[in-house]
């Protein structure tokens, strides 16, 4: 494991250079009048290719290694790996494209993660079969479609609350690592190796990204990197639930439940303001602390001043996650107290939210 972390990482790290050298024409296309823009001058949002090749070439030589006389012990192969790619690639597209073009509307790209959902569920069989509540659990086995479209929906959906939260330097990078690492623990608990390795992959290319994201933000993931880290993580979830009954299926919802929220809040609030839910706006959790929470940054300079703002911004998101990642990595066979988690969650969301808007926030949060 430790060497697919290494060898996935060098691989996002070195194929990052030449994407932020060659490749920051397309970023003047993403302009100043964006309102999810909080960054100065022309960067490149093609993060999530490198990612991908990382990824990509970590799941091969896991597939591989086996005739190559590698003593991985990953018990990966490559009739179990390929589907895995197939998945990722129309999402990562579609995300990739709009990156680069800004032309693919919000319907297409959802079109687009909705193909790579529904090969989840026909190449690899994905369902969610259980939700944790013995009446509902009874329900779904006598309508087993439920449980596919409820696949469905988490592998089409999982991307673009990624693609939400991804507004600073390395906020979302950072999810979707603690995601992979808690996901992958799990499964090596379950004796999955297979699955922990798929993940491990991920987590190690996105940590190459990071490199280049955090601190200096001089590679962002884009789209594209927003619905890969959507799109593996969701069908990693799916998977480890649906393969091991002692594993609880709110283990992935509490370990998500921050992109998952802060989508569903996200529509409400949007749709509560005679809004669409497509339209982007400002309002977003990540935003608020920007504005409102993260100041005393003094610099000469307006874009270093940016830059350091932004860069203070995702460690208050961060230090929220593993308020929910920790709980469900102790508590991931445990329903009744991964569903209190989750409404503690949602109350603690809700309170910090409405704190900020009606500017009561504490001054010690500010500092």
């Amino acid at each position: 494991m430790a060497f697919l972390v290494f060898l996935t990482l060098l691989v996002s790290l070195v194929s990052a250079a030449p994407l932020i050298r060659l490749a920051p024409k397309h970023a003047g296309y993403y302009g100043y009048a964006k309102l999810q823009r909080f960054h100065s001058g022309d960067v490149p949002r093609l993060g999530g290719i490198n990612v991908f090749l990382g990824l990509a070439v970590g799941w091969a030589y896991a597939a591989l290694a086996a005739n190559w006389g590698s003593s991985l012990n990953v018990q990966v192969s490559w009739s179990s790996a390929w589907p895995w790619f197939l998945v990722a690639l129309p999402a990562l597209a579609a995300g990739v494209y709009e990156d680069v073009t800004q032309r693919v509307s919000v319907r297409d790209r959802l079109l687009l993660t909705a193909v790579s959902a529904v090969m989840a569920c026909s190449l690899l069989d994905a369902s969610v079969s259980r939700l944790g509540v013995p009446m509902l659990d009874a329900w779904l086995t006598t309508v087993p479609w439920v449980g596919v479209a409820l696949a469905f929906l988490a592998v089409c959906g999982l991307p673009h609350s990624f693609n939400i939260i991804d507004g600073y330097n390395g906020l979302a990078a950072i999810v979707a690592i603690l995601a992979c690492l808690a996901i992958a623990y799990v499964a090596l608990l379950m004796g999955d190796r297979e699955l922990a390795a798929m993940v491990i992959c991920l987590a190690g290319a996105t940590g190459g990204f990071l490199f280049w994201n955090y601190p200096r933000g001089l590679l962002f993931a884009g789209d594209g990197g927003a619905y890969l880290w959507g799109v593996v993580v969701a069908l990693a979830s799916i998977l480890l639930v649906q393969r091991h009954a002692p594993v609880s299926p709110w283990f992935p919802m509490l370990l998500l439940i921050y992109p998952v929220w802060e989508t569903i809040f996200s529509i409400y609030r949007k749709l509560a303001r005679g809004g669409s839910p497509g339209v982007a706006d400002t309002l977003h959790f990540h935003q608020l602390i920007y504005r409102r929470i993260v100041r005393g940054v003094f610099h000469d300079d307006a874009a270093r001043r940016m830059l350091m703002r932004n860069n203070k911004t995702s460690p208050y998101l961060w230090g929220f996650t593993s308020l929910t990642v920790a709980p469900a990595v102790l508590f991931w066979n445990n329903t009744p107290v991964l569903m209190l988690f989750c409404a503690m969650f949602v109350a603690s969301y809700l309170a910090g939210y409405f704190m900020i808007v009606r500017f009561k926030v504490p001054r010690w949060l500010r500092r």
